[in-house]
């Protein structure tokens, strides 16, 4: 049963024990994320979602290990599978209901251990695995920006979807392999751009190109709390890599959340992407953790 505001509250957990949880376990759910708000943003973002929407989808379910009647982790379970505060126990029992439904995800994405020790758990149970991200620095910026922020960065606009969402699938397929949706974006994907732009999380530089209006740096508030965003998407077109514009476009991002009262703003990044690592320490982001992918 999907996390929701009416769902009844289901009977006292025992010792040791995995269940689905409802709505009436929200609060110790926001608990648990408390305990890393930063590593825990994805999974507290939904829930902080559905308390301002309520009977919104959350689009999956989120599994509760319970431990003399405490909720001591849990696991979200949707598109992707993201453990939260996951402890060995827990782990054992994530992966063991998630073989007996299925693997019905498309990635494994969290804090680093968790995922990596329930990958062990599923792997030789689940094919098809196309890379495994091992370590992802997880970074926060929670002072002004240490460098000028670029003045062309804003808010994007609904008008400008058409250019924005051809940005977000070029980025989507550079950094997945694959296209999220057909060239227009498809109505899915794109439907959940536009929400992005119409909440003020979409953050574009539009130049003049050779064939009219182009996007040259981009990025998005991929979840958002009170305090605490996680910028995702970021992105400059290839031909306009080296030129300087991803560090003032990140300074300008985290500006414009420091100004509606946001106090961390943070990412995740591949270790590989020297490139990115340095403009993002340049900015003033530093290491609080570590992430890992698995994607199928």
């Amino acid at each position: 049963m999907p996390l929701t505001p009416s769902a009844p509250t289901s009977r006292g957990a025992l010792p040791g024990q995995l269940r689905v949880l409802t709505g009436a376990d929200a609060p110790a759910l926001l608990r648990l994320c408390d305990r890393d708000p930063v590593g825990n943003l994805f999974v507290s973002a939904r829930l902080l979602g559905l308390v301002a929407r309520p009977g919104t989808d959350l689009g999956g379910q989120v599994w509760g290990w319970f431990e003399d009647g405490v909720l001591v982790s849990a696991c979200w379970a949707g598109a992707n599978l993201v453990p939260v505060e996951a402890t060995p126990a827990a782990l054992d029992a994530f992966a063991a209901h998630a073989r007996e439904q299925g693997r019905r995800c498309s990635s494994l994405v969290g804090p680093a251990e968790a995922v990596l020790g329930l990958w062990e758990r599923l792997r030789p149970h689940w094919r098809g695995v196309r890379e495994v991200r091992a370590r992802q620095p997880l970074m926060v910026c929670d002072t002004e920006p240490s460098v000028e922020p670029d003045p062309a960065v804003r808010r994007s606009t609904l008008r400008e979807l058409d250019l924005v969402v051809p940005a977000c699938v070029a980025m989507f397929t550079e950094e997945i392999g694959y296209a999220p949706a057909p060239p227009d974006g498809g109505g899915a994907y794109r439907a959940r751009v536009a929400e992005l732009v119409s909440t003020g999380r979409s953050f574009v530089r539009v130049d003049p190109g050779p064939s009219g209006p182009e996007v040259v740096f981009k990025a998005e508030l991929g979840a958002v709390a009170p305090k605490t965003v996680q910028v995702q998407g970021v992105w400059v077109p290839p031909h306009r890599r080296g030129e300087g514009l991803a560090a003032p476009g990140m300074a300008a991002v985290v500006r414009a959340a420091r100004a509606d009262g946001v106090e961390q703003v943070s990412l995740y990044v591949n270790d590989y992407n020297t490139r990115a690592l340095a403009a993002y320490r340049r900015v003033g982001f530093r290491e609080v953790g570590t992430y890992a992918t698995v994607l199928f």
